[in-house]
């Protein structure tokens, strides 16, 4: 198999498609329980806001944003993958929403247009953050927040080509760029960077950070005693939020 040129590529290969939403299925998949409350905390309040979504998905997480409980104006989501877009249209039909066929590394939009920018585990996908936040930056709103998350770099410098994690030692850290890992039967490129690194890139692209979150499991999100115990091992995900 071919090393993919884009983090959405991988999406397109319809094997891997398919074993990734049958993942995301699963009732205690990192995803919901680690990474979406933290997100939903850092978020907060979105009653009335025009809401932007870098590589969206399925677009379920814009569904419920628009809906009862969090009851946004708008959702705008941007997706590489033809397949994610294909189901991210049925997952927000009939709401004000849009989804936009686009590569996050080619996206722009108009200045001053959203409330809230988020992106749930895409931007390590991305070699250029510094033109993506600029690019956020731009298309916030004064005031605007932006929030995202994306693989802890203590996952992407332990990442193996084989897709096995024989130890958690991290090795190579300031060593920064693509990475290549065999995750669900494809390869995948993700890219490792320090902490740090996204830290600056937000404040040269002129961000106020304020909020820095690592995925401490909650309890109350889990029903396995196993797997909470196993998530507290090594935190998974990275969590920045900052204000235009």
């Amino acid at each position: 198999m071919r090393l993919v040129n884009r983090g959405s590529d991988f999406y397109d290969n319809e094997a891997n498609f398919e074993k990734y939403m049958e993942r995301r299925r699963w009732q205690e998949n990192a995803n919901d329980t680690l990474e979406k409350p933290i997100m939903l905390e850092l978020i907060g309040d979105v009653a009335g806001k025009n809401v932007l979504d870098l590589g969206c998905g399925d677009a379920k997480f814009g569904a419920e944003l628009l809906g009862a409980q969090h009851q946004a104006s708008s959702y705008t989501g941007v997706e590489g993958s033809v397949n994610m877009v294909d189901v991210a249209h049925e997952s927000v039909k009939g709401l004000n929403a849009q989804i936009k066929q686009a590569f996050l590394e080619d996206w722009d939009d108009e200045a001053q247009t959203y409330d809230v920018a988020i992106s749930r585990l895409a931007i390590h996908y991305i070699e250029d953050i510094e033109s993506l936040f600029h690019k956020v930056y731009h298309t916030l709103k004064d005031g605007g927040t932006f929030s995202f998350s994306v693989e802890h770099p203590v996952i992407t410098s332990t990442l193996q080509p084989s897709g096995t994690r024989t130890n958690w030692i991290v090795d190579q850290y300031f060593i920064e760029g693509f990475r290549e890992q065999q995750w669900l039967g494809g390869s995948v490129k993700k890219m490792h960077r320090a902490l740090e690194s996204y830290y600056i890139a937000l404040q040269k692209a002129g961000f106020c950070v304020e909020h820095l979150r690592e995925s401490a499991p909650q309890r109350q999100h889990f029903v396995n005693e196993e797997t909470y115990l196993r998530r507290q091992r090594i935190p998974l995900f990275l969590f920045l939020s900052a204000r235009k």
